[in-house]
C-alpha cells in the first residue's frame, strides 16, 4: 500500500489494498514536545464529518483537555459546516482557532489532515471510513474513529492494514465502541472473564429502538446529494443498522467471548415498516445467530421500527450463573457469585470517556489503540448482514473472502441509483 492510493475514490482503494493485522495494544510514543506538555500546549484536533455524532465527538475532544483546540474542520456541505462552527465557536470560544481551514466535499478530509493537526476525529458516514483512517495512518495522525470501521469486507481490509502501520508508528486509534469505556460495563466483562458465571454458553443481545429521523428529499438535491444526507438508510455508507447500530451490541457478543471471531453465523431479516423509497435499502429488523468455538451460541436482535417495544438488553448465561445488563441502569450477575453494581446513577459518561483517556494518554507519551477489536466486531457485524441478505449460513472464512464493493464506481455530486433491497433466498454471496 502507498501513498498515492490515498487519492483514489473509493473504489479503488477497496480495488488496491492488502490485508495485515498485528498485534499489540499500547507502546511508548514519540510525539512533538507540545503534544508532551501536560496541560498547557495545544494539541491540534482535526474534524472530519460534523453532523449529529461529529459535532458530539468534537466537543467531548475539547472538553477533554484544555489545551485542546479545534483547528480544521472537514464536511461535504456549507449548511452544515456553519452550523457546527457557530456551535463549536458559541461553546467553546478559547478552544477554537479555526481561522480559513474549514473544508467542503469528498476530498475535505484530505485538507484537513494536511492542515498541520495532531489528531483526527472520523466521523463520516461509515463508508468513508477505511478511506480517512488510511490516509490518517499515512500521515502519522492520531485518531478517534466512530464505528463502525467500513461497510464491506474490502473497505475493512483496507483497516486492517492501517491498524498494522497505526502500530508501527505508535499511533493511537481509540474507536467508537463506547461501552468498553463504560465503568459499569468495564466491571462486569472483567467478572465475566475471571469465571463470576462460569464457562460462557450463549448470549442474547438485543437492541429494540425506535426509528430514526429522515430527511425528506429536496428538489435541488441529486441522488448523490439524498443518499448523503440520509446516510443511515443505504448500505453503502451506513452497511445497514444492524453495521451502524447494532454493532454496539455485536461488540459486547465480541467482548464476552475475548474478542475471538465466530465460526460462522446464519440468521434473517427484512423490511415490515420502513418499506417506502425514501428509505433507500436497509432492512428494519435482524435476527442473528453466530457459532463460536465450544458449541456456544450468541444471539442478536434489531430492529429499528416505531410504537414498538424497546430494549437494549444483554443476557449472558454461563455453567455458574447468568449475567444480565440492562441498558444503562442495571449490571448484575446471579449464582453463587451474585453481584450488583451499585453505582448506577453515578456511572461516568462513557462517551466523554473515549476522549479522555485518548488525550490523557496523549500527554503521557502513551498509546491507546483499540485497531484488532474495532475490526474484529464490525467484522462480525458485516457478517451478520451477509447472513441475513443471503438467507445462508455464512462462515467467517467465506465472509473474508468477499470481494464484494458497496461504493458507486464514482463520488460525484450528481446521479445515481438506489441499490436493490436484499432478498434472502435469491441475493448471492459475493
Amino acid at each position: 500500500m502507498n501513498n498515492s492510493h490515498v487519492d483514489q475514490n473509493r473504489r479503488q482503494f477497496l480495488k488496491t489494498s492488502g490485508v495485515a493485522i498485528a498485534a499489540g495494544v499500547a507502546a511508548d510514543l514519540v510525539i512533538p514536545r507540545s503534544v508532551r506538555a501536560a496541560g498547557t500546549d495545544q494539541i491540534k484536533i482535526g474534524l472530519i464529518g460534523v453532523g449529529g455524532r461529529g459535532s458530539g465527538a468534537g466537543m467531548q475532544a475539547l472538553k477533554a483537555d484544555k489545551g485542546n483546540i479545534l483547528w480544521a474542520i472537514g464536511e461535504m456541505f456549507d449548511d452544515r459546516l456553519d452550523a457546527a462552527v457557530k456551535n463549536f465557536t458559541k461553546n467553546k470560544p478559547d478552544q477554537v482557532k479555526l481561522e480559513d481551514r474549514k473544508f467542503l466535499g469528498f476530498d475535505a478530509y484530505k485538507k484537513v489532515i494536511d492542515s498541520g493537526v495532531d489528531v483526527v476525529v472520523l466521523a463520516t458516514p461509515p463508508g468513508f471510513r477505511p478511506a480517512h483512517i488510511k490516509a490518517a495512518v499515512d500521515a502519522g495522525k492520531h485518531i478517534f474513529t466512530e464505528k463502525p470501521m467500513a461497510t464491506d469486507v474490502p473497505g475493512l481490509k483496507i483497516v486492517q492494514a492501517a491498524v498494522a502501520e497505526s502500530k508501527k508508528k505508535n499511533l493511537s486509534m481509540v474507536a467508537g465502541f463506547c461501552w468498553r469505556y463504560s465503568y459499569p460495563e468495564r466491571e462486569i466483562f472483567k467478572r465475566i472473564h475471571d469465571g463470576a458465571i462460569g464457562d460462557i454458553v450463549s448470549q442474547q443481545g438485543l437492541y429494540y429502538t425506535g426509528e430514526l429521523w429522515m430527511k425528506p428529499r429536496q428538489e435541488k438535491w441529486t441522488d448523490m446529494e439524498w443518499q448523503l444526507r440520509n446516510w443511515l438508510y443505504f448500505t453503502w455508507l451506513s452497511g445497514d443498522h444492524i453495521t451502524e447500530q447494532a454493532v454496539h451490541t455485536i461488540d459486547k457478543i465480541g467482548w464476552t467471548m475475548k474478542d475471538a471471531s465466530p465460526i460462522a453465523a446464519f440468521g434473517t431479516g427484512g423490511r415490515q415498516v420502513r418499506t417506502d423509497a425514501a428509505y433507500g435499502n436497509i432492512y428494519d429488523h435482524f435476527g442473528v445467530t453466530y457459532e463460536f468455538a465450544g458449541d456456544v451460541r450468541c444471539h442478536l436482535g434489531c430492529r429499528q421500527q416505531g410504537n414498538a417495544w424497546n430494549n437494549v438488553t444483554d443476557h449472558i448465561a454461563g455453567t455458574k450463573g447468568v449475567a444480565g445488563i440492562t441498558g444503562w441502569s442495571s449490571h448484575t450477575i446471579t449464582g453463587p457469585n451474585a453481584w450488583k453494581y451499585e453505582n448506577e446513577k453515578g456511572a461516568n459518561d462513557m462517551y466523554q470517556t473515549e476522549h479522555d483517556e485518548l488525550f490523557a494518554a496523549l500527554r503521557a507519551g502513551k498509546t491507546i489503540n483499540d485497531g484488532d477489536r474495532m475490526i474484529n466486531s464490525t467484522m462480525m457485524a458485516i457478517l451478520g448482514r451477509m447472513a441475513a441478505y443471503t438467507g445462508q449460513r455464512v462462515t467467517w472464512d467465506q465472509a473474508m473472502a468477499s470481494t464484494e464493493s458497496l461504493a458507486p464506481e464514482k463520488l460525484e455530486l450528481g446521479p445515481i441509483p438506489t441499490p436493490p433491497v436484499a432478498m434472502p433466498g435469491k441475493t448471492k454471496l459475493a
